[in-house]
């Protein structure tokens, strides 16, 4: 079952020179760092990074991917949500969503991931360019339930390549923030 209950209240998604209050430096680091993710979490887990898919399926996509992905509202997306997972923990919670055209067209099998990362896809594939990073805080009514809170930092961006286009939005969660701080704590 994915985590929306509500469109109502929409984030606003800013990019980086747009923001009024800065979040702090480390915060800042995550949310602007234009490398993989994936990567960046394998890395810092010990190479115990694990994708627990959550939701997939069609649905009507919010207005505001809409929105980022140049669609008008209402159109049926494809949505995968899972959790990215470092030692067993939700670090972050990952929502991607594309048009059902698009992946009609593109030729990206976003079905046939189960737990594979598709971040490691994206940047696999050199075809694929990247927009603009934007960041908000994203709204706690679109998490799962065990994971609610308010004013976690979320980014997204979007990916193109031709005409297959992938809006991929990650949430960082209150554990990711303590292993992080836990591994400087014991280097």
């Amino acid at each position: 079952m994915p985590h929306i209950t509500s469109a109502l209240v929409s984030p606003v998604w800013l990019e980086q020179g747009q923001l009024r209050a800065l979040p702090d430096t480390h915060t800042f680091d995550w949310l602007f760092d234009e490398g993989s993710l994936t990567r960046r979490l394998t890395a810092i887990s010990d190479d115990s990074f694990s994708v627990q898919p959550l939701f997939e399926g069609w649905q009507e996509l919010r207005p505001d991917e809409c929105a980022a992905l140049d669609l008008p509202e209402g159109i049926q997306g494809w949505v995968r949500e899972v959790y990215l997972r470092g030692h067993g923990q939700p670090w972050v919670f990952a929502r991607s969503v594309a048009a059902k055209s698009s992946l009609e067209d593109g030729g990206l099998n976003m079905d046939e991931l189960g737990t594979r990362s598709l971040g490691e896809l994206l940047f696999s594939d050199q075809a694929f360019e990247r927009g603009a990073l934007q960041v908000c805080h994203y709204p706690r009514h679109w998490l799962p339930l065990a994971d609610q809170a308010d004013h976690l930092w979320a980014r997204r961006s979007r990916f193109v390549r031709g005409a297959l286009s992938v809006l991929v939005a990650e949430v960082f969660l209150p554990k990711l923030w303590a292993a992080l701080s836990a591994r400087s704590e014991n280097n």
